[in-house]
């Protein structure tokens, strides 16, 4: 099975190319170019390396969130596009269980995406046996709230790019008991977003059922009902 994955829901814009359960081919941009403009140029170099087109892909993955509310738009808009031009499926996948995917310590793992307005988007997961499940859902909140509820009496391995803003916190707040992934670690990778496609078949579907994953209003809905709560009072 050849699959195509494609995020765009933090930082850094990635698409990833696996032929039978083995990456082939993944191209990572983390310039600060905007991803509308980094996106299809690079999945266009990514199949021509290849020698492939849209219609030699089995299945097209997307990292559908939580993350970037915009950013999130771009990846899934465009694999629903491949998937009309090429009559495929594709894959949802779960952007922060991508980031622990990507993570190979074995044990509690906690993937970090910064929300903005004092609030992370975060899940809790485990890997024993090289096997990686699910341990909390994904949630929207404070990071001090998060931390306070996590085990007491184990090591956690926190990863994603939200580091970049809550290390120290982390830090503060967890002591010996935080391990810090190391920066060239913690950028969700569309190389995860593939193997997750690959074994998970619950979460491929017709393209027209593909919508963004947000754990919350976005900035301008936030605004929108804050105006119409203040005319109201």
């Amino acid at each position: 099975m050849k699959i195509l994955a494609l995020d765009t829901s933090s930082l850094a814009c990635s698409a990833a190319l696996a032929i039978d359960g083995r990456l082939t081919a993944e191209v990572l941009l983390n310039s600060g170019l905007t991803h509308s403009q980094t996106l299809m140029p690079a999945v266009e170099a990514l199949l021509e390396r290849e020698g492939l087109t849209p219609a030699d892909i089995d299945l097209f993955a997307a990292v559908a969130g939580p993350g970037s509310f915009t950013g999130v738009r771009i990846g899934v808009c465009a694999v629903k596009g491949l998937c009309a031009s090429s009559g495929q499926q594709c894959a949802r996948v779960d952007a922060l269980e991508a980031i622990a995917e990507g993570a190979s310590y074995e044990g509690l793992i906690c993937p970090i995406l910064d929300a903005r307005r004092g609030q992370v988007y975060t899940a809790l997961f485990e890997r024993r046996g090289g096997a990686l499940r699910r341990v909390r859902e994904d949630e929207a909140l404070s990071l001090a709230e998060w931390l306070g509820t996590l085990p007491k009496d184990e090591t956690v391995f926190f990863s994603g790019d939200g580091l970049n803003v809550h290390e120290a916190l982390i830090r503060d707040c967890m002591g010996e008991r935080a391990l810090i992934a190391p920066a060239h670690i913690r950028v969700l990778r569309a190389s995860s977003a593939c193997l997750i496609a690959e074994r998970d078949e619950s979460i491929r579907m017709d393209a027209s059922q593909l919508t963004p994953v947000y754990l919350r209003l976005s900035q301008a809905e936030r605004e929108r009902n804050e105006r119409m709560t203040r005319a109201r009072i």
